[in-house]
């Protein structure tokens, strides 16, 4: 577990970058689609849903409401999949995939707005808050290179002067 801090235009920030987004989303779909046949099934996805742990217990959370019926977490999971089928194939394709996420994502980001704030992630199983927060480090470091590169080449000409 790790602890990072973001806010909704780190979130954004990711999003926008295609190929680091894209190629983030692509790893998800791989690693979810159990039988290589390039779609996510009902079963795949709901797999995946269900790691969240969103539906444990009794409500979770310290919540003292009655957990869900199992009619009831079939429903929200069925619904989740016909989100993500967008063509009403009875899959989901990488595309599909892609689009939910992106839409996700920038419903997070508008959920976390712009004050800073401390998220715990899971960096074993991959998070796209990590990889957005790590984006996001790696940007500044460019940055602040650039600026130092450009900061030398300054010096030098001044001191060739």
């Amino acid at each position: 577990m790790s602890v990072v801090i973001l806010d909704g235009s780190t979130v954004r920030a990711f999003v926008a970058d295609e190929a680091a987004f894209a190629a983030s989303v692509d790893a998800r779909f791989a690693a979810l689609d159990a039988n290589n046949d390039g779609v996510l099934s009902r079963a795949e996805l709901r797999r995946a849903l269900e790691s969240f742990r969103l539906l444990d217990g009794a409500g979770g959370f310290g919540s003292t409401d009655p957990a869900p019926l199992p009619a009831e977490v079939a429903a929200l999971y069925d619904a989740v999949f016909e989100q993500f089928d967008a063509d009403g194939s009875g899959a989901v394709d990488r595309d599909e995939f892609r689009g939910e996420m992106r839409r996700i994502m920038l419903a997070v980001a508008e959920g976390l707005g712009t004050q800073p704030l401390q998220v715990a992630v899971d960096d074993e199983g991959g998070s796209f808050l990590l990889e957005a927060a790590q984006h996001e480090e790696k940007a500044i470091a460019a940055k602040i290179d650039a600026e130092r590169s450009t900061k030398a080449a300054e010096a030098d000409a001044d001191a060739a002067k």
